[in-house]
């Protein structure tokens, strides 16, 4: 074997071992590419705690500029605001159980935040489920402003 094909392998799996370890905790691989949302599991159950129960009572703001793509073989949801103003302190919550808090939604459709299912948690501290065999997607909102709006869902092409 050509000592320089060697050297690639073990740099190749010394890599993919290192980004493993370096993830210890956190809901997904590879960073996101929002950095208020490369935070550990244990932030993102603590915080989801901290939104529950969901807001039953609030304002409906009817359905909102915005889109939702749920990916089920990767795990992942992603939500666009098409509106032409930023978002600011919003609440996504998924089948009025899971919840992510995201600090900043950018406006425009090139700007969509990608949600890992293990970074949606229940009141108990549970992800949502990454065997969607059983539970799926039914519902996403957004509690912002002190309203609830629908959001548009698709499945992912």
């Amino acid at each position: 074997m050509n000592p320089s094909n060697h050297l690639r392998k073990y740099t190749l799996g010394a890599m993919l071992l290192g980004a493993a370890a370096g993830c210890a905790g956190r809901p997904q691989i590879l960073p996101n590419s929002d950095a208020s949302l490369r935070r550990s599991s244990a932030q993102f159950a603590a915080d989801a705690a901290k939104r529950h129960p969901y807001k039953a009572d609030a304002p409906r703001g009817g359905e909102i500029a915005a889109r939702a793509q749920v990916g089920y073989m990767i795990d992942q949801l992603e939500v666009a605001n098409l509106s032409d103003t930023d978002w600011d302190d919003v609440e996504v919550w998924v089948n009025k159980k899971y919840v992510i808090y995201i600090p900043k939604v950018e406006k425009g459709a090139d700007r969509v935040k990608v949600i890992n299912f293990r970074m949606l948690f229940d009141e108990s501290g549970n992800s949502f489920p990454t065997d969607n065999t059983k539970t799926r997607i039914e519902s996403v909102e957004v509690y912002k402003d002190g309203k609830m709006y629908d959001v548009t869902t698709k499945l992912a092409d």
